[in-house]
């Protein structure tokens, strides 16, 4: 049966260990689908990705798909997509600023395409939108995208899990 699970949260909030926890009392052997794609130059984000790995045992399936979701076949399964904010920057222009509206489309068709799956989903994601309004334009228009796709999935969701300091706030 479906179900849709999403974790939100701060940076650092404890967002991946508790969707890494919950996937594992779910299943056995969950898959987990890594939506970042790494760069040469950024060391710190590589030693970040590194530590995910690490942390998750054997028992764990690897899936790496930065753009097509739906491309990955998680029927029967339990899913963490970890995370719904870095798979969305893979949307967004190599140049200029981003239409919002056009790329909040684009995420809303993939998810459904994915979520149409039978099977248990876990999605990771960030509250971006919490601190102050950033100067820089592009910064602007991501925390839009981010706050309308995160509302988007929250209402498709069964459970809303909010982290705060590592702790787990149920609010759906």
């Amino acid at each position: 049966m479906k179900r849709i699970i999403l974790v939100t949260g701060g940076e650092r909030s404890g967002k991946s260990t508790y969707a890494e926890r919950l996937a594992l009392s779910l299943s056995p052997s969950p898959l987990y689908i890594a939506t970042a794609r790494l760069r040469d130059d950024d060391e710190e984000f590589r030693l970040r990705v590194r530590r995910h790995q690490e942390r998750r045992g054997s028992q764990w399936e690897t899936v790496e798909e930065p753009h097509y979701l739906s491309h990955v076949d998680v029927k029967g399964r339990v899913a963490l997509v970890d995370c719904l904010t870095l798979w969305a920057t893979d949307y967004l222009p190599a140049e200029g600023l981003p239409d919002v509206e056009e790329t909040l489309r684009q995420l809303k068709e993939e998810l459904g395409r994915f979520t149409s799956q039978d099977a248990t989903f876990i999605f990771v994601t960030n509250e971006i939108g919490m601190g102050g309004i950033s100067p820089n334009a592009l910064q602007r228009r991501f925390a839009d995208l981010m706050g309308w796709l995160n509302q988007h999935v929250a209402q498709m969701a069964d459970e809303v899990v909010l982290m705060v300091s590592g702790v787990p706030v149920k609010i759906k």
